[in-house]
């Protein structure tokens, strides 16, 4: 969500992260028993992530956008009435501030929301926010925040520049949030019912964060798999319509905390990363995945956002695609580049 570091996409179009287009043909198959097509919405739906209520029952919730969307089968998507926040946060204020990037979790019998408020070109402004709600619909509550209007922490008292794209994660009974864009990705132990952080001592957060990645990332999702934690992210310019060169990466641990590295071993601290999705001759600035939604025939598939080239002016559209495993336990994507059609989760 940063217009800034236009040289990490320019590198890697250097080093060959773009897609041809006969990468792009390929994602296409005339036997495909179910299809369906990218995008998935025609309107922006940017920064989406996903919660899976159960095999039938799917909510994406993304930035700036006030409803959370509602799916039977991660395919197509409708606006529910429902309002999102009972109250809108506003702990962050001004001109082109909006709530960005927002993450989900049930903690106990509560939905848990975390979520920033930010303006663009504004980072040292930036802050997230928390609030909660009886049903992944909403409307969710700020009361229960550590200012009973939804703040969480600030750029500034956190001590961490642009505090944005929260992403929550459990660990032996412990909560931990992890957020940054291009100023480091980091990690703050969390408040049992994940709503503040630990103790609700900020001085105390900004002391103990810990740093597990670097500069050239945001919009960091944590995934589980067997022996290793896999970070997500996504680098290069992400809201320049045609000029983006948003390119989703990701990177694994032994750890949750760290060291992350690339396959060849460079540690994600040191901007050592492996492409995911890159753009290619129908789609450009891929990135900023949901987490990994399994569907009921065991399928992964992730959610993310990108421009249509027909149609950059209209935003960062909804999109899908399935990720499967390599054997060495590394995730992929068809061709590394977003599909035009593909086969559609099972859901029910």
């Amino acid at each position: 969500m940063n217009k800034n570091y236009l040289y990490i996409g320019a590198l890697a179009l250097l080093t060959g992260v773009f897609a041809s287009c006969s990468d792009n043909e390929k994602n296409t198959n005339e036997n495909l028993k179910n299809p369906y097509s990218n995008p998935l919405t025609d309107y922006s739906a940017a920064d989406p992530t996903v919660w899976k209520e159960n095999d039938h029952s799917f909510y994406v919730y993304c930035t700036n956008t006030w409803q959370a969307l509602h799916s039977t089968d991660l395919v197509n998507w409708t606006k529910l009435d429902q309002n999102l926040f009972e109250k809108r946060p506003s702990f962050v204020t001004g001109s082109g501030v909006s709530v960005w990037a927002p993450d989900i979790e049930k903690i106990g019998d509560k939905y848990v929301l975390y979520y920033a408020m930010s303006a663009m070109g504004k980072p040292a402004e930036a802050a997230l926010g928390t609030a909660y709600a009886d049903s992944p619909a909403g409307p969710f509550k700020l009361d229960k925040s550590r200012d009973g209007k939804g703040l969480l922490f600030t750029s500034n008292e956190i001590n961490v520049r642009n505090s944005i794209d929260p992403c929550f994660f459990e660990e032996d009974g412990k909560k931990w949030l992890f957020w940054g864009s291009f100023n480091g990705i980091y990690a703050v132990q969390l408040s049992d019912d994940g709503m503040n952080v630990v103790n609700g001592d900020i001085e105390a957060a900004k002391k103990n964060r810990i740093q597990v990645a670097g500069t050239a990332f945001e919009a960091p999702y944590i995934y589980k798999r067997g022996n290793y934690y896999y970070m997500f992210a996504s680098v290069g310019a992400c809201c320049n319509a045609m000029l983006s060169t948003y390119t989703m990466v990701v990177g694994r641990s032994e750890s949750l905390l760290g060291p992350y590295v690339s396959k060849s071993g460079v540690p994600m601290l040191d901007n050592g990363y492996d492409v995911v999705i890159r753009a290619n001759d129908h789609f450009v600035g891929p990135g900023h995945n949901s987490e990994i939604v399994t569907d009921s025939e065991g399928n992964d598939f992730l959610l993310y956002h990108s421009y249509d080239r027909m149609t950059p002016k209209k935003g960062r559209f909804l999109m899908l695609d399935r990720i499967t495993w390599t054997e060495d336990g590394w995730p992929q994507v068809m061709n590394s580049s977003p599909s035009s059609e593909a086969e559609a989760p099972v859901c029910g």
